[in-house]
């Protein structure tokens, strides 16, 4: 016979009041999911250097057209508030002081992953496809690939491409590619 366990869900309200109550401290490696408060993997050298080469990529060639966040909170509904490795976000002029960035702010996230790429792909990626996220790219730094969800429906992508050579390009900027191998090396 089989126990169901009951689980208290948290809201992104209770998640903020558990820092101020200092239960949780700010600097915590923790991010609300799906009402769960998730334990952060600590970030390994590959995993730093590949999040340091796409904030410079992006921020070079993109310049303005948007605002680029580095492992930053992003609320995607009343229960989830993860933080993506690298966003690109809908540029505005008090850089999110009011609020962090939802889903409607959101033009790219990106999660880079040595040690949780099957953890991203079975919870996080169907979750930012359950949000409306347009566009999400999952860096695997241990086997040197890129993949690229597009076209989100109720909890999955549509468009599913794997990027090891060649050229990639953010749906929102059609007009500015990067190398493949620029991000993975």
């Amino acid at each position: 016979m089989s126990i169901q366990l009951l689980k208290r869900q948290f809201t992104i309200q209770n998640y903020h009041q558990m820092v101020v109550a200092g239960i949780l401290s700010e600097d915590e490696r923790v991010e609300l999911i799906q009402g769960e408060i998730v334990k952060m993997s600590p970030i390994g050298i590959r995993h730093a250097s590949c999040v340091n080469r796409l904030l410079k990529l992006f921020s070079q060639s993109l310049g303005d057209r948007a605002t680029v966040i580095v492992q930053n909170p992003v609320v995607l509904n009343n229960l989830s508030e993860p933080q993506p490795d690298v966003a690109l976000l809908k540029p505005r002029a008090d850089f999110y002081a009011t609020g962090h960035p939802q889903p409607q702010d959101i033009l790219l996230l990106v999660e880079v992953a040595d040690t949780t790429i099957e953890s991203d792909r079975a919870i996080k990626i169907p979750l930012y496809a359950s949000s409306g996220i347009s566009e999400v790219w999952l860096v695997d730094v241990n086997q040197q690939v890129i993949e690229v969800f597009r076209e989100p429906t109720d909890n999955s992508y549509q468009s599913i491409q794997k990027f090891q050579l060649g050229e990639i390009f953010v749906q929102a900027f059609p007009d500015v590619s990067f190398a493949v191998e620029r991000i993975l090396r």
